[in-house]
């Protein structure tokens, strides 16, 4: 049996997000298909299967999805992921701050359903629109972070988790060890305002930017803010951006 390949050219490049049960939220998807040959499979209609797995490449299937796209005469596809016929999941439904989450693609280049697979990939980057959405926090609406006012140093605390610690005066965030209120894949948004000092530290058995007892700071300027995120990559690891 011969396989067809993909070579992804922009996945995910651009987001629809609505409110509106009527307008579905959707990630735009491209890629050139080419044959076991190299060749490309140029104005052909084909299948395409979409899978979303949650937390590895072959962890539990959130989302199953199926289309039937014409490539161009450049052996290029276009299609539109969470418009597609439905086998399992509601799109709309997805945690996105539940990841990491993995896209793998299937396609029967003969447009029927002998599906080969050809690749899965990992979303590195959740479309804001979508990740707002399911990453509200304890704030009162589901489209918007709750603001923390930061003054004081003191631990990573559960109503940090999904908001925004607004530093206002130079102060300490410890990230201490075997904190579960945050999930692998949740985030804290970062600002130090107007001169204040923002240090992020991290405890005995936590690690920051993959160094043991790491540290970071964002330090402001009169009349600026600086801002970063900062991200949990597993049970006592942490990643930080913006410094």
């Amino acid at each position: 049996m011969k396989l067809a390949h993909i070579l992804l050219l922009l996945l995910f490049v651009t987001v629809t997000f609505k409110v509106s049960a009527q307008s579905p939220e959707k990630m735009s998807y491209q890629a050139i298909i080419r044959a076991q040959d190299n060749s490309l499979v140029v104005n052909s209609r084909i299948s395409v299967k979409v899978i979303v797995h949650q937390s590895t490449s072959t962890g539990t299937i959130v989302y199953q999805e199926t289309h039937s796209p014409t490539t161009n005469s450049n052996g290029l596809v276009s299609l539109e992921i969470g418009t597609g016929t439905i086998v399992t999941g509601d799109f709309s439904r997805i945690s996105w701050d539940k990841g990491p989450y993995y896209i793998e693609t299937q396609v029967d280049v003969k447009g029927g359903s002998s599906y080969n697979i050809v690749g899965v990939t990992q979303l590195l980057s959740v479309p804001y629109a979508l990740y707002a959405k399911t990453a509200g926090g304890t704030s009162s609406t589901p489209f918007r972070s709750a603001i923390v006012p930061f003054t004081t140093s003191r631990n990573i605390a559960t109503g940090d988790v999904n908001n925004t610690l607004e530093c206002t005066t130079s102060s300490t965030l410890t990230l201490t060890s075997d904190f579960s209120a945050m999930a692998v894949g949740e985030t804290i948004n970062l600002e130090a305002h107007n001169g204040a000092v923002l240090s992020i530290q991290s405890a005995s058995g936590v690690t920051l930017n993959y160094t043991a007892g790491g540290a970071g700071k964002f330090t402001s300027t009169t009349g600026n803010v600086r801002f970063g995120f900062l991200r949990k990559t597993g049970a006592n690891s942490y990643i930080i951006s913006g410094q």
